[in-house]
């Protein structure tokens, strides 16, 4: 008779449901308990424990028919259950304890990475296991590093062919994501490819023919690629690993069309790396498809900031938001910011924001989907090198992005989802260092506030303005509104506006018609 499935748990039990089976009316054997005292996770993979969770509903959820075909076996490790011993094991660890190459390891120290963080520890031992890896951790706490240095272990040992597909939700993240690659292989020789939108589609498939170590690209334009020139799947034919960064974002919809393209070319034995500091419903499904041996590291449950984040709001009225940003970018060399990246929800707001500062002489620069890439690589390398203190900027830079001297993050637009404020404050507070949040909020945002605040656990703080000091420039800041809106018509920013709104629409019209 076959075998049933396992699960494994390390850590707190909770109702976790990875992998639905139908029910059946056969009598299940009894699983043994699970043990309150959780014992972190040990790189020899030891035989999986069957478990039962004391409260996810239907026991035959979590059994299966002694006919039935072998069920993938997942490990959920909840990384903040350890007991004390475990934790401080851990802390002690090395990455040469991780089982990574010397020259890896050398790699590291070059760079600053003395020893690897939570996430880095748990998920790269079972990346060079050969197993599936999900992993969900805080923002700035390397996630890059746990997949990253597994794919250049395996490549120091076999650097033949395309031996990564790394995907990300934006181009600046890809870009980011290819020198980091970059950075950590090059004692390797590296190639990589990073195929985005906004360049040369002609030479990044020339390049793609030839080859790469590892291809980091967007789902849409890498499925462009493939589908102008079929015979380029065929690169993709012995891809042995599969990485989804950001990957919450990556399985949205928008993405759907897209990886089904990807997916096509990619062999089916393969290693997939799913990581982002942010679980959904999508990613479950996602993992359940990725094959039998999955390993799944959750630092946390549900949404959750740094510890050494200081987060804050604002309570303004709704033709005051100008008059206020003015005024805490005025105080960043009184407060020690080095520099501040302003969220919006929209690209005209980026752009407007961008000729009020501009008219009110703030260096400042903006980045959004309206902008052609090299306006939108320039603006990021301005801020990331510090010629400009200031970014605004779209949710388009809320993912990934890691730039060391961003200490204050201002919400200009509060977010409809807590999920996309999780990702917009992780650009400060990174690795251990501290930072700042401060949300505009009006009436209507209330609402939206007390949800953020609900999810992450958190209650915030009001940030103290002095009134006078906020309105003493209202002329100025008025009139910079004006010219600025003035600005926007002339140089048919507008019009770009309306256009995109056209364009989506004529896009879901034969999406639909497509569908029927």
């Amino acid at each position: 008779p076959r075998t049933t499935g396992a699960m494994e748990v390390d850590g707190e039990a909770r109702p976790f449901l990875l992998f639905s089976k139908p029910k059946s009316n056969r009598r299940t054997e009894p699983q043994p308990q699970v043990q309150s005292q959780p014992k972190p996770p040990k790189p020899d993979l030891s035989p999986a424990v069957q478990t039962d969770h004391a409260d996810s509903g239907d026991s035959d959820d979590s059994g299966s028919d002694s006919d039935s075909d072998p069920a993938p076996t997942v490990v959920i490790d909840h990384g903040d259950t350890c007991s004390a011993d475990g934790a401080a094991a851990d802390a002690l660890a090395s990455f040469a304890d991780l089982g990574l190459s010397e020259w890896l390891v050398d790699v590291c120290t070059s760079l600053g990475m003395r020893r690897p963080t939570a996430v880095q520890r748990r998920c790269i031992p079972r990346a060079l296991a050969g197993e599936n890896v999900l992993g969900i951790a805080e923002t700035g706490s390397g996630k890059t590093a746990a997949f990253a240095l597994p794919i250049l272990h395996r490549l120091g040992e076999d650097p033949f062919g395309v031996a990564a597909l790394a995907l990300a939700p934006t181009r600046e993240l890809a870009a980011q994501l290819a020198e980091q690659f970059r950075a950590l292989g090059s004692p390797l020789g590296l190639r990589c490819l990073a195929a985005i939108g906004g360049f040369d589609s002609l030479a990044q498939a020339k390049g793609l023919a030839r080859r790469p170590h590892v291809v980091v690209a967007t789902p849409g334009r890498i499925a462009t690629l493939i589908k102008n020139d079929p015979d380029l799947a065929k690169v993709f034919a012995r891809t042995k690993f599969l990485v989804l960064d950001e990957a919450d974002r990556v399985v949205d919809a928008n993405f759907e069309e897209d990886l089904k393209v990807i997916f096509d070319c990619l062999p089916k034995k393969r290693q997939t790396f799913l990581f982002s500091a942010t679980m959904s419903d999508n990613l479950r499904s996602l993992l359940e498809l990725s094959g039998s041996k999955s390993y799944f590291f959750e630092a946390y449950e549900g949404f959750k900031t740094v510890e050494n984040l200081k987060q804050q709001y604002i309570h303004i009225p709704p033709d005051g938001k100008e008059l206020h940003l003015l005024y805490l970018l005025s105080k960043m060399k009184e407060d020690n910011i080095r520099s501040a990246i302003v969220f919006v929800s929209t690209c005209r707001t980026c752009q407007y924001l961008d000729f009020v500062l501009q008219e009110l002489g703030r260096p400042a620069v903006s980045l959004h989907s309206h902008k052609a890439q090299s306006q939108r690589l320039s603006a990021l390398h301005r801020f990331k090198s510090g010629q400009v203190p200031v970014l605004i900027a779209t949710d388009v830079a809320s993912r990934g992005l890691d730039i060391q001297t961003v200490d204050l993050v201002i919400n200009y637009d509060i977010p409809r989802f807590p999920r996309d404020y999780i990702h917009r404050v992780g650009r400060t507070a990174r690795a251990t260092r501290g930072g700042l949040s401060i949300c505009f909020v009006t009436q209507r945002d209330i609402c939206l506030l007390h949800e953020i605040e609900d999810d992450v656990g958190n209650r915030f703080s009001a940030y103290e303005c002095d009134d006078k000091e906020v309105t003493k420039d209202i002329t100025k800041v008025f009139k910079a509104r004006r010219l600025a809106n003035m600005r926007m018509a002339d140089e048919g920013h507008e019009d770009k506006v309306q256009d995109r709104k056209d364009q989506k629409k004529r896009d879901q019209a034969r999406k639909r018609k497509h569908d029927e």
